[in-house]
């Protein structure tokens, strides 16, 4: 089983907990109250015949947790970042989390843009025009992908997704024993073949 880090972040209410809940779980809690620092969940999935375990740290939204962030972000694999379609703010401010991503050593090679709340579209703010100019400013793997924790809509492709672009991003397959190593190494850990 290979293990990868993954970060969430967005403002406060934009549902991340609520997102990594529904994922975790199967369930939706109207009732889910604020993080306060940080939450942590894991979840295995299979990507291509291979067992990964998602270790998701998922941050308070609040301004005055946010410098725990740049601890937790440095070395991680993966970085969900969302915003809520009903607020524009919630867009804007991912501003701020992106300039720390891209501050720290080490920082994640998948980044993917959650379009949160999709349930909510009768009440969208957010245009896509503008979601995709952020989205190809920073350099996000993929497409833009909408969710809703609260019908479960798209939730569990979110994550496979995420397995799939950091399995992609962060490791190659051996030509010779099959298993799979760190981009960075010129050889294989486990067998030592060289690599091309």
């Amino acid at each position: 089983m290979i293990k990868f880090k993954v970060v969430i972040a967005g403002q406060k209410d934009v549902g991340k907990t609520s997102l990594l809940r529904r994922y975790a779980t199967g369930k939706f809690d109207t009732s889910t109250l604020s993080t306060i620092g940080v939450d942590f969940e894991t979840k295995k999935i299979m990507v291509d015949d291979v067992e990964i375990l998602l270790n998701l740290w998922d941050f308070a939204g609040e301004k005055k947790f946010r410098t725990l962030f740049p601890s937790y972000v440095s070395g991680a694999s993966g970085a969900l970042i969302l915003y809520d379609i009903t607020s524009k703010d919630s867009l804007y401010d991912l501003e701020s989390w992106m300039k720390v991503i891209d501050n720290v050593d080490n920082p994640p090679r998948t980044r993917i843009l959650i379009e949160h709340k999709i349930d909510l579209e009768d009440q969208r703010e957010v245009s896509t025009k503008e979601a995709k100019k952020f989205h190809k400013k920073y350099n996000f793997k993929g497409d833009i992908l909408g969710a809703s924790a609260k019908t479960g809509e798209n939730v569990e492709n979110v994550f496979v997704t995420l397995g799939t672009e950091i399995l992609k991003n962060s490791l190659r397959k051996c030509p010779n024993c099959g298993k799979h190593y760190p981009l960075e190494l010129k050889f294989c850990q486990y067998c030592g073949t060289k690599t091309y």
